[in-house]
């Protein structure tokens, strides 16, 4: 892990102290394997286990008709209650459009924070299920020169880009341990390779402190690209590769609204973590009905325990 505290050219020490307070899926490979567990591809996690699941929302009100949020919010509400994750990282998503997967979840709790501040603009909103988890500290990033400024660019995106992270008390095993959900822009390589290098300076306190960490997010670029290698090279690990198994094939998460999965497409939503946690299993969730999908964005799932 020398390669991640050595990293840090990018916040400052001012902020590396902060950091530290503050068809339809019924042909696809997933459905398969939905169905050999039980209508879920991870679900339910058992023990000391962990399951973790990022999904790009896409934002409502973008979209026609047969994609809007009225649409689509049942085959999210369906994905996650399948599924059950113990942390739901989400990207995309705007207030009501949270407050309606927060209504469609039980048991959960939620940190939110727009972009623009407050409830203006999109999010990386966190849930997490209460029963299992409590919230120690958290904080909101944004993806600038400055980030402790509210709606701040500054590395050539023209869209706002932000991370949230939170630590969380694991309830079940008395374990602590740091998140980071990551919303990377879709234009600027620029800006995505400081995206990366800003986690490295932000979860390097927490390293060296002994904290297992986990980031994760879309980070709107594929693997093995300067974008990937700088958080591979800092001593993350991709959990879809680093997996004891893989419940489904490697399908890229962008499906641009086509509910066929392919292993050809852009595979540019991650759950990265420091190589201390180890990875049971992991999976792309290509869930549809009659044809529409929940987003245009396959959902990433891995399940995991903490060392």
């Amino acid at each position: 892990m020398t390669n991640v505290l050595s990293r840090r050219n990018v916040l400052g020490a001012g902020l590396a102290v902060g950091a530290t307070a503050l068809t339809t899926g019924a042909l696809s490979g997933t459905a398969h394997a939905q169905e050999a567990f039980g209508g879920s591809l991870i679900g339910k996690p058992r023990g000391e286990q962990l399951h973790l699941l990022t999904f790009n929302l896409r934002y409502k009100g973008g979209d026609p008709s047969p994609h809007t949020w009225e649409e689509r919010r049942p085959l999210v509400k369906n994905v996650l209650k399948r599924e059950k994750p113990s942390i739901l990282f989400t990207q995309e998503g705007v207030f009501s459009q949270l407050q309606d997967v927060l209504e469609d979840l039980d048991g959960y709790d939620w940190i939110h924070l727009g972009r623009l501040g407050g409830s203006k603009s999109e999010a990386t909103a966190i849930y997490w299920n209460t029963k299992r988890l409590k919230v120690v500290e958290y904080d909101h990033l944004w993806l600038s020169d400055t980030p402790l400024l509210i709606g701040s660019k500054s590395w050539g995106n023209n869209v706002v880009r932000m991370l949230t992270w939170i630590r969380f008390l694991d309830l079940e095993t008395g374990k602590e341990f740091y998140t980071v959900n990551n919303h990377f822009d879709h234009q600027s390589e620029h800006s995505r390779q400081l995206g990366s290098q800003m986690n490295l300076d932000v979860i390097a306190p927490w390293i060296e402190q002994g904290f297992p960490v986990v980031s994760a997010g879309d980070f709107n670029q594929v693997p093995g690209t300067p974008t990937y290698q700088i958080l591979v090279e800092g001593g993350l690990v991709d959990t879809m590769l680093e997996a004891e198994e893989q419940v489904t094939p490697v399908y890229g998460t962008w499906n641009g609204w086509d509910p066929v999965p392919t292993e050809e497409e852009r595979r540019i939503d991650w759950i990265m973590a420091t190589p201390d946690i180890r990875v049971l299993k992991a999976a792309v969730n290509t869930y549809s009905k009659d044809g529409l999908t929940p987003s245009d964005h396959w959902p990433a799932q891995a399940l995991v325990e903490l060392p």
